[in-house]
């Protein structure tokens, strides 16, 4: 094999098509909190209701995430890519021109699909259209396109609600996304997997989004249903018996969504878990955080000051990723993990104190802090499942860690939503007790990730090189917790 052929460039056109959907698709999703309140205002929804349009897009992007990779490498990446794109298009048009709730939350679910396709079947395209070094400085190039989008999306979704309402921001997306159609068509080269089965595991698509669907509705409208009532146990059954169906349907079907095997390996698993805990508690903590700002009784702020207040977050995010790779390389990567996860559990159980005499600077340290935690797990949690996997199962680990991440930013943001209205009424008081309950429910579920990181030290020596070079690799990919859910090979 030439050296030309190992280290094979991408083109031009295939990079600037790749980045750009995955900057908009990253800072599409981050944006959305902060246009919560004022999407609210405008069609008399509740935040119990709107917050669906959070925890849908992630529940629809668990379920669909791995299934868009498949269907890429048998019918194409490209024709996917731009599927994924006309659909991104169709959601933002159907969203902005929504009168009522159920529109915006039903065009967020399609939403979810879109974006996940656009990020699986994009990553692929790159890792198809190069090889060596460029590969890499491509794909960097891409984590770095998708932390930027994580970054801006509040900001530029704040300064669009002042000057165009809530809408602007989708039809924004909508034209960028329009803009990547002709340039895909013109620069973005076909690939496919010809050797691949031809088996797509639809039904274990549709049971996940089941078993995520009910528990979410029973952990969202269990406080007014009654959590012993015949409607919240019934969510519960459903959830668990779609569970049950789709391990029956994975242990059966040719080309599984999962591969039930896989669970025996437990540094993959405690991996997986601290992928989907650092998700879910970072997406829990910004959907907190960007209501709690905008309410008029606590904070006050405009969706615009709001989105500049989680600019630290992002910066903390985007600058702690590199710094993972020296960290990993002095310390061990187990330490970096065991690290994260205390310097995150401790930023929450700052927040477990807010008064409702708090002002934004009392915020901005464990804010921060939670944010460099999740930098430092993100990363090495992210090496760690595909470095104990063989090189033919690395795909499957992928789907896997990805999944997590959307599962967790759903079920979490649900949980914290749940625990905010939990406090009642509209006095400053009750909103920073409800914050308070939420921040405790994230501490508690990060604190289990310290725990975690115990099995990490199972491979310090059997994996030691393959992680850490892994971690290497991983600190500059994206840093949004849920946008990080791409699928590799």
């Amino acid at each position: 094999m030439t050296a030309a052929a190992v280290d094979r460039r991408p083109g031009n056109g295939l990079l600037v098509v790749t980045c750009l959907a995955t900057l908009v698709v990253n800072a599409n999703t981050s944006a959305v909190t902060i246009l919560l309140p004022a999407i609210g205002a405008d069609l008399d929804a509740s935040m119990s209701t709107l917050q669906w349009a959070v925890t849908g897009y992630s529940l629809v992007g668990a379920a669909v995430i791995v299934t868009a990779g498949v269907l890429g490498d048998i019918f194409g990446r490209r024709r996917l890519f731009l599927c994924g794109l006309w659909l991104f298009v169709a959601s933002c048009v159907l969203i902005a021109l929504s009168g009522n709730a159920f529109g915006v939350v039903a065009g967020r679910m399609v939403q979810g699909a879109a974006g996940s396709t656009l990020l699986a079947c994009g990553l692929s395209l790159l890792a198809a259209g190069s090889s060596g070094p460029p590969r890499m400085r491509a794909v960097s190039l891409w984590g770095a396109a998708a932390a930027v989008g994580a970054a801006v999306g509040p900001l530029a979704g704040g300064l669009l609600v002042g000057a165009t309402g809530w809408q602007g921001l989708f039809w924004v997306d909508a034209a960028v996304a329009l803009v990547c159609v002709p340039l895909t068509l013109r620069a973005v080269p076909e690939s496919r997997d010809p050797g691949r089965a031809r088996t797509v595991d639809f039904l274990g698509t549709v049971l996940v989004a089941a078993a995520l669907a009910a528990l979410i509705l029973a952990v969202t409208e269990g406080p007014q249903w009654g959590w012993a009532s015949v409607a919240t146990l019934a969510c519960l059954a459903v959830s668990a018996a779609s569970v049950v169906a789709f391990i029956s349907v994975e242990r059966r079907v040719r080309a599984p969504l999962v591969d039930l095997s896989m669970l025996a390996n437990r540094p993959l698993m405690a991996a997986t878990l601290g992928i989907l805990i650092g998700s879910g508690t970072v997406n829990g903590l910004m959907y907190l955080f960007s209501v709690y700002a905008q309410d008029p009784a606590t904070l006050g702020m405009t969706a615009l000051e709001a989105g500049v207040a989680t600019l630290p977050v992002s910066l903390a995010l985007v600058v702690t990723a590199p710094l993972v790779t020296r960290l990993g390389a002095r310390i061990g990567v187990r330490t970096v993990i065991s690290l994260g996860f205390l310097v995150t559990t401790a930023g929450f159980g700052v927040l477990v104190l807010t008064g409702a005499d708090w002002t934004y600077a009392a915020f901005v340290l464990p804010l921060v802090a939670a944010a460099v935690g999740m930098g430092f797990t993100n990363g090495p949690c992210s090496a760690i499942a595909t470095a104990v996997v063989p090189p033919d199962r690395i795909g499957a680990a992928s789907g896997i860690s990805n999944m997590a991440r959307y599962v967790g930013a759903s079920v979490l943001t649900a949980i914290a939503a749940t625990c905010y209205a939990s406090a009642g009424g509209g006095t400053a008081d009750a909103r920073a007790d409800g914050f308070s309950r939420g921040a405790l429910a994230m501490t508690l579920v990060s604190a289990a990730g310290i725990a975690l990181a115990a099995f990490a030290g199972r491979l310090r020596h059997r994996h030691r090189g393959t992680v850490d070079d892994a971690a290497s690799a991983a600190g500059s990919a994206h840093t949004l917790p849920v946008a990080a859910g791409a699928r590799s090979g």
